[in-house]
């Protein structure tokens, strides 16, 4: 089976959709990752905050990191090689790596936050 690994910035949480200001992109990519765990797909996210190692640990992702520095995050690999910097994988992009069905458009993650009114999910 593919193995996806999600190398996140230094979040407040481990989904990162917490807090008073929340990122639409992280909560959007939380319900896609949500998603294909769903399918069955595995992915598996490191927060650098909150696992320093894992980052220190992978030779792709610490070279990166010294090279281009936090900027570079997120890191995606795809079976350990280097799938996408910079920016997270849309659910096409999940579903495409992994081998998974497409979702039809209106399975398209939301793009406001479901924090909003103040809840946080």
């Amino acid at each position: 089976m593919t193995q996806v690994q999600v190398f996140d910035p230094a979040l407040c949480c481990s989904s990162g959709v917490c807090g008073v200001e929340v990122d639409p992109q992280l909560v959007a990519f939380a319900a896609d990752v949500a998603w294909a765990k769903a399918q069955g797909l595995a992915i598996e996210r490191f927060n650098l905050a909150q696992q320093p190692m894992a980052f220190a640990d992978n030779a792709v992702v610490k070279a990166l990191l010294a090279r281009s520095g936090e900027s570079v995050l997120p890191v995606i690999l795809l079976d350990g090689e280097l799938a996408l910097a910079g920016r997270y994988p849309s659910r096409a992009d999940l579903s495409r790596w992994l081998g998974g069905p497409t979702p039809p458009a209106s399975e398209a993650a939301p793009t406001t936050s479901c924090c909003s009114g103040g809840g946080c999910c």
